[in-house]
Order: structure tokens, then sequence, then C-alpha cells
């Protein structure tokens, strides 16, 4: 079930207190889900692109580098940790209404379209630190992928060292999956992100342990990878044929699709121990979700690789 439709002001002030209580902490799915997500990406690859890339070892790089920018949110490393905190999670629902219409493209001209609408509602924060920056850091990764293809189709021509370039190919791969892997979890497409904010008719969790509490105590206690692994294989891979940012969007917008589900799902107790049998088909069709997208991305990168550079 969609999220409620409130009136338009109260839900863009109601986001403007979202992040100050979100302590940029949270992560989207805990380490099992992250890797499941991966290695069935990798798994499910058709047999079309190259062999190395679905091979024992390469399915285990595929999903340790699928942790990989979680390993960065470390105090450890302050400025990398501040610099793509805000990379995991989009507000869409905020960031769409703010600028009245589609999301620009590209990275910049979405940070000076906030700015702007800032000046049209300084009451709220539209820094993109607090909106998120989600698809953009996936749609950027995706075309690193993409060129890492494209050097990997010459190198074949001209008979170089695979190695080196398979390797880029793996760890690209793999960091696209954290941030797909993101976009399947709910929470990290809406303002609800952790814990109902605003008009709470319906009396939803507000406390902010829920993020962590379903993404991995949940899933660590219910499911296991058997369980989304027919999900993936049920799909058929495909090949995106538009633009791999308003693929990637609609992706996002289908996902939060999902948050007022999710928040129901934890009011009725559905998320406690084991769960349900609802709740667990739920939580393994947002992983398949996100495992789906991400072999399908990578297919995709594959073959558009092969097509003659702009000119």
């Amino acid at each position: 079930m969609a999220e409620p439709c409130h009136n338009s002001n109260m839900k863009l002030r109601a986001a403007a207190v979202t992040l100050l209580l979100f302590t940029h902490a949270a992560l989207a799915w805990g380490p099992d889900g992250h890797m499941w997500i991966n290695y069935l990406a990798g798994q499910n690859l058709p047999a079309s692109v190259p062999a190395f890339l679905r091979s024992p070892a390469a399915l285990e790089s595929l999903a340790y580098y699928g942790l990989e920018p979680d390993r960065w949110r470390s105090a450890a490393e302050p400025e990398l940790n501040a610099a793509q905190a805000s990379e995991h999670y989009i507000l869409l629902d905020l960031a769409e209404q703010a600028l009245s219409g589609p999301l620009p493209h590209r990275r910049y001209d979405y940070i000076r379209a906030l700015a702007a609408a800032q000046t049209k509602h300084p009451d709220l924060d539209l820094t993109p630190e607090h909106v998120g920056l989600q698809p953009y850091v996936t749609t950027e990764v995706y075309e690193r992928l993409q060129s890492a293809f494209r050097d990997y189709r010459a190198a074949l021509k001209t008979h170089e060292d695979l190695k080196p370039i398979e390797a880029e190919i793996l760890f690209y791969a793999g960091w696209l999956g954290h941030y797909v892997g993101d976009g399947a979890q709910p929470m990290h497409t809406s303002i609800h992100i952790n814990g109902w904010v605003g008009p709470n008719p319906h009396g939803y969790i507000t406390e902010k342990q829920f993020h962590w509490a379903f993404e991995n105590d949940f899933v660590s206690a219910a499911l296991k990878s058997a369980d989304l692994a027919p999900l993936v294989a049920a799909s058929k891979p495909q090949a995106l044929t538009g633009d791999i940012f308003d693929d990637y969007i609609s992706y996002l917008r289908g996902s939060r699709t999902h948050v007022e589900t999710l928040y129901q799902l934890q009011k009725s107790g559905a998320l406690t121990g084991r769960g349900t049998p609802e709740s667990r088909a739920f939580t393994a069709q947002r992983l398949a979700a996100g495992a789906v997208e991400l072999r399908d991305l990578i297919y995709t990168a594959w073959l558009r690789s092969a097509q003659p550079l702009p000119r």
C-alpha cells in the first residue's frame, strides 16, 4: 500500500526534521542482505556476459564488495564518511515536491536545483546531504562499470592481460550493488527513513531503532539466501532500453510504494523474531528486487559497452 497523501506543506515541514532525528549511522540492509543481493545478481547473469563474472571466485568478490561503502562509514575516516553518507538514500517525496518536477540527471544540476528551491522553502533543509544523493552515485558507478567493460572489450582484441580489468569490473559491479541494494529498502527512499514522521493517524512506530531492527536484525533472524534465490531466478535477465537514470528513479519510486506496508507489518508485530509468512515474503521480495535490478544493470552495462563512443 502506498503511503497516504497528506498536505504537501505538512509533509515538507515534517521532512525538515527527519535527518536531525536520523543519525546517518543507519545502513540499508545488514551484511547478510547486501551480500545476498550481490551474490544472486552475479549468479543469475546471462551466459552472454564474460564467463569470469559468473565464476565462484567472482561471486564471492561481488558479495564482499557489496559491503564496501558501509566500510567507509567509520569515524576513523571522517571526511570520507561525511562525503558519502548521503549517497545511501534519497528522500524522494521531499526532493520531488521541493523541485516540483523530475529530478535533474546530473549531481551538480540537482545540487543547484535544491539550492534554488531552498529560497522558496526557507523553513526546510534542502541541502543535498539532508535530502540525499542515492540515484546520482548509483548512476555514476554504473557508468564506471560500463567504461571498464569497454576497456575489457578493447583488451580482448589486443590480447592484453585481462586480470587487472576483470578485478576492476568486479569492484565496480560490487560497489554498484551496494547502492542498488540500498534502493530496494523502502525506508531509504522516503522521509519515513527511520520512524514515521509528520501526521501519523495510524500510530506507526516513530522510534529511531526501527530502521536497523528491520534491515539487519529481522533479516538475519528470519531469512536465508535460499528464500530469495528462487525469486531472482524466476526473473528473466533484461537489458534496460531507456535512460539509466530514469530507469533507476522508477525503481526507487517502486520501492517507495512499499513504505507504509513495512510500517503496517511492524505495527502488527510481524517483524518480531522470525516474523510471519507475510513479513518474510515481503522482505524476501524486496531483497530479490535489489538483486534483479543489479543483475539487469550489470547486463546492460556489458551490452552498451559495445556501442561506439558518441562523437
